[in-house]
């Protein structure tokens, strides 16, 4: 690529095609597109309930070419090797809608992939909460439900549940100066947030049957934080890993006490379900855990969630309210501009400059995106220091180097991998990932290529690749903090996003046949 030395990504000369990944190897890494950062979900989810990041990835594959219908409703169920229908809820952690329109969630995510698996049909239904999820797997609406079940002892003597996918432990929450709760005593007619359809309200009373607490009743654990941010609940109690992912857009939330041990997540079946797709569930599950897709799911969602420390985090949120505005409209366009959500790129640059038109580092690099001397000329810079200039020339350095890399490279996993080549510039890339290769990881998944770059400032490694020391860490450290401040500024600075029944009609009508990695999913 002219004018770019450092960033030519051509590796004929060391595997014999053109590509930095030798043909045969497994380089499939999700459904693509880049803006798959997520917008504010539907008019129901909650501020405080960060939204979660991308469309996700992994090896398996659907059939190519998928049949794009319109299920009727009210018939009865079909055979889930013809078509598989999932009930599932419209949250932050299950099913919701990406930037550009489409569908993303670790449930819609991994549901998608069994399918394929599968090489059935997928039809969704949208229940409006936890009770209604189940409710509708009872009357016979759903051979499944994927709606970050937790496989109670309760609902264990009712339904059939898959292998746990994860597991879940619930947590006391105060906000700002509530007093810490040292016992569930202490809560002795406080306002406490808490959604019925949890476990919380049994496990609070465990050894207290006599507690006498006010219940301030959430839709789902979700909106058990929202009571808490808006002052209508003094204490709330929800999943840990919905306060991990609330912290960096309110970093004055924090965990006073655990409450009950740890519970499975899991798919749940109706006990006279389809032997056949339990069978099928377990072995896939056995499958995505071995081949290493599970995990890779799960940092694509929760990975970046507890990166930012309490000051940071605090940091952070003045900056909104202090700088941002007066920046947004820059953003905006040079979002416009470059087809980059603008809060992506206002999360690069806090990361680099912290906001500060002036920032000067001591290599000499400047201003709000912090460009070196030499990209600034090649952006056609004259003033470092103007903020128009810095950001319109860093969005487009930016979009430059996503779309440098091969074009196998799919989505997240493009954009994370190009905020490690604005860091260090794609020469040090290409050899992180091909040391990467080297360590038999998958040089085209940010989760394994992360791992390399720190190795590039070990001489036993830099000393055999081509364009020698690099601060790997450091790339490393960047980008996975503008994906903790971009999954913050979505929180703070929602965008308005169609209903997700809507989005995921749309979504499934708008693709062309190439662009589907997993089976058509229908949402009823």
């Amino acid at each position: 690529m002219p004018g770019f030395p450092d960033h030519l990504i051509s590796s004929q000369r060391r595997y014999g095609h053109f590509g930095t990944s030798p043909e045969g190897a497994d380089s499939s890494t999700g459904d693509g597109a880049w803006k798959r950062f997520i917008r504010s979900l539907m008019t129901h989810c909650t501020a405080s309930a960060i939204l979660l990041a991308l469309a996700a990835s992994g090896p398996l594959q659907a059939p190519a070419s998928p049949q794009i219908g319109v299920a009727p409703l009210n018939t009865p169920l079909p055979d889930p090797m013809e078509e598989l229908v999932v009930v599932t809820r419209a949250t932050p952690t299950t099913f919701f809608q990406t930037s550009d329109g489409r569908m993303g969630g670790l449930e819609y995510d991994l549901v998608a992939r069994f399918a394929a698996v599968l090489g059935t049909r997928l039809r969704f239904v949208e229940a409006g909460s936890y009770a209604d999820a189940l409710a509708r797997l009872r009357r016979g609406e759903a051979h499944m439900a994927a709606a970050d079940i937790v496989a109670t002892a309760a609902l264990r003597q009712e339904f059939l549940f898959g292998p746990p996918y994860r597991r879940a432990r619930q947590v006391l929450v105060k906000s700002g100066t509530a007093p810490n709760v040292a016992s569930v005593a202490t809560l002795e007619s406080r306002r406490v947030a808490f959604s019925p359809e949890s476990s919380a309200d049994q496990h609070l009373r465990t050894g207290r049957p006599d507690l006498q607490l006010e219940a301030v009743t959430a839709d789902h654990p979700e909106d058990a934080l929202r009571a808490l941010t808006e002052g209508r609940a003094e204490y709330a109690v929800t999943g840990a890993h919905l306060l991990d992912l609330a912290r960096g857009a309110f970093p004055d939330l924090a965990q006073t006490l655990s409450v009950g041990p740890a519970e499975p997540v899991a798919w749940a079946f109706p006990r006279h379900g389809d032997p056949r797709l339990i069978k099928q569930a377990r072995r896939f599950f056995n499958r995505v855990s071995e081949d290493g897709t599970l995990l890779q799911l799960m940092d694509r969602y929760y990975g970046h969630a507890k990166r930012l420390d309490t000051a940071a985090a605090v940091e952070f949120r003045d900056a909104v309210a202090r700088r941002l505005p007066a920046l947004r409209p820059a953003f905006e366009q040079a979002g416009r501009e470059t087809g980059v959500d603008w809060r992506f790129l206002a999360a690069l640059a806090f990361q680099e400059s912290k906001w500060d038109p002036a920032a000067t580092s001591p290599t000499g690099v400047r201003g709000l995106m912090m460009l070196t001397e030499e990209t600034a000329i090649r952006m056609g810079v004259k003033d470092r220091t103007d903020p128009w200039e810095s950001l319109r020339a860093g969005a487009r350095y930016f979009r430059t180097l996503r779309d440098a890399l091969p074009d196998r490279i799919r989505e997240p996993d493009r954009s994370w991998l190009a905020l490690a080549a604005y860091n260090q510039g794609l020469g040090h890339l290409e050899d992180a990932r091909i040391l990467a290769q080297r360590l038999g990881l998958d040089p085209d998944t940010w989760i394994h290529v992360r791992q390399a770059l720190p190795l590039l400032a070990v001489e036993v490694h830099f000393s055999t690749l081509k364009h020698g020391y690099a601060r790997g860490g450091e790339a490393m450290a960047l980008t996975e903090n503008v994906r903790a401040y971009y999954q913050a500024l979505v929180a703070l600075e929602p965008e308005v996003a169609k209903p997700a029944l809507q989005a995921a009609r749309d979504d499934a009508r708008d693709r062309t046949e190439d662009e589907f990695e997993q089976p058509e999913a229908l949402i009823l």
